[in-house]
């Protein structure tokens, strides 16, 4: 029966794909026939594989009257908005649907413990996010393998991001940053979080995918990249990856041509006589513990992964701290001074013990991470039943941790509203529960880039404030962007003025 329902399903589904054309009533028409044949689907499915366990105490369930749809409206509105009352309401527990699946949030450093110290095959990741992964980073890396062969990537990539290879960035992305901003003039507006999407993609090139493929960027590679990019969208996360939409399209021409350009790369470092420090080389020389190496896809899949999935969520905080900054005009001019208490009156160029001794800049960036964290949350498939707080998740739950969420809870942060990195002066707010904070996630799956993103984002503003002085325009400080799955800044303009000595 489940078998017939899925053909039928699928027939129906190719009948409107093969109507689309660019035409976006077309569009809305074909996706509105796949959801309602996928609710149609899953309602049926599900009940011929409902739990008969009466008698488990399941989290707390918010009705909507919406069938199928459920609360998908309300939450892609004002999804913060709606997670808060939802806590106030039922507690750290709770569950709705959306779109026809069940999530379960988990909020507070208690209810969020379940999330990051469970291991893969009770929630298991891949389940959720190797939809979007995977045709954007290619197959056979990240949530395409095993977690036991991710885990084993993640750790070569680890070896590359290290220590000695931050000191070499520092300088790389000084010159990058005064080179990208010498372009302003002394005064002006200019988009910031679109600024900083160029400049953090051409610093992370350099830094993370080697000096050759960093020389190919170009205005060709930066639309690649940006239509690659585009595969992380709404629309992948719920639409069968080979409809034929455009920016699909796009996105899968883009991964082609990219790998291309990576393989020409790898081959030519293989066979040369001399070996770069950098993590392109790291890769080629790294293996699994099977003894055998990395191939040339496997490598370029695992930089492809490595540059895009740090430029969206550095790209976004960097530019939430200049606003931040921007409005806070005393704080940007201690920041200013420190720059000159720390590294010298006549501002030299900068080292990274220096950087680590930023400590008021490392405080505004810890503070914007808390009140803008770039995912607003970080999901897990139920594989297992599981238990928390008296409650037990069913099997084919997404739990869900939100970092939002959490680093706003009033029983954890006072002045939870208020951009004070100097809260960090005193003992860590959150010091007593693990998970209150937790911008680059934790556990076993916590980022693996955290470390170089604190590097680039301090370096990048370090730079900035020696060049410039920015405000808000006429007041105005950005609304999130929630129609992305990254929280961007909406109408992120800025006022900058060319520091005077």
């Amino acid at each position: 029966m489940t078998t017939h329902i899925f053909q039928v399903s699928s027939l129906l589904i190719e009948n409107a794909v093969e109507k689309i054309n660019n035409n976006f009533t077309s569009m809305v028409l074909a996706t509105s026939v796949f959801t309602l044949t996928l609710g149609y689907f899953s309602k049926l499915v599900y009940k011929q594989m409902k739990s008969p366990d009466k008698d488990a105490n399941h989290p707390p369930y918010i009705p909507s009257s919406i069938p199928f749809l459920g609360h998908a409206i309300a939450f892609g509105k004002s999804p913060i908005e709606f997670l808060e009352n939802a806590y106030e309401k039922y507690g750290p527990v709770f569950s709705f649907t959306m779109v026809g699946s069940t999530f379960t949030y988990l909020l507070g450093s208690d209810a969020a413990t379940l999330l990051f110290n469970s291991k893969n095959e009770d929630l298991n990741a891949e389940d959720v996010y190797s939809r979007l992964t995977t045709p954007v980073f290619g197959k056979g890396v990240a949530y395409d393998v095993p977690n036991p062969i991710f885990l084993e990537q993640k750790k070569m990539l680890k070896t590359g991001l290290n220590i000695a290879h931050f000191k070499q960035h520092v300088e790389v992305i000084e010159e990058e940053t005064k080179e990208y901003f010498s372009r302003w003039g002394e005064s002006g507006v200019k988009n910031l979080f679109e600024a900083l999407s160029e400049l953090i993609i051409l610093t992370a090139s350099r830094c993370l995918q080697g000096k050759e493929i960093r020389s190919m960027m170009d205005e060709k590679v930066a639309q690649l990249y940006a239509d690659l990019d585009g595969g992380f969208s709404h629309a992948a996360w719920l639409l069968p990856g080979w409809l034929p939409i455009p920016s699909f399209r796009r996105r899968d021409r883009a991964h082609k041509e990219i790998k291309e350009i990576f393989s020409k790369v790898i081959q030519r470092r293989r066979q040369a006589t001399e070996k770069e420090d950098d993590i392109l080389q790291t890769l080629i020389d790294s293996s699994y513990k099977d003894g055998h190496f990395l191939s040339d896809d496997e490598i370029a899949g695992m930089l492809i992964g490595l540059l895009l999935a740090g430029q969206h969520t550095s790209s976004t905080t960097s530019a939430w701290m200049g606003f931040y900054l921007a409005r806070d005009r005393e704080m940007q001019e201690r920041c200013y001074r420190e720059q000159k208490a720390v590294c010298g009156d006549d501002l030299p160029p900068l080292d990274y013990d220096q950087l680590k001794d930023l400590n008021l800049l490392d405080r505004c960036l810890k503070e914007s991470l808390r009140l803008r964290p770039p995912i607003m949350t970080m999901m897990r498939m139920a594989r297992t039943p599981l238990t928390i707080a008296g409650y037990t998740i069913p099997v084919g739950h997404q739990v869900c941790v939100s970092p939002t969420v959490n680093h706003r809870l009033s029983d954890t942060w006072k002045e939870r509203m208020d951009f004070n990195p100097d809260r960090y002066l005193q003992e860590n707010p959150a010091a007593g529960e693990k998970f209150a904070y937790v911008p680059f996630g934790a556990g076993r799956h916590r980022c693996i880039g955290e470390n170089f993103a604190y590097v680039q984002i301090k370096t990048i503003w370090s730079i900035m404030l020696r060049m410039f002085d920015f405000e808000l325009v006429d007041g105005y400080f950005p609304e999130v962007n929630y129609t992305t799955m990254i929280h961007t800044p909406t109408n992120p303009m800025i006022k900058y003025t060319l520091r005077r000595p």
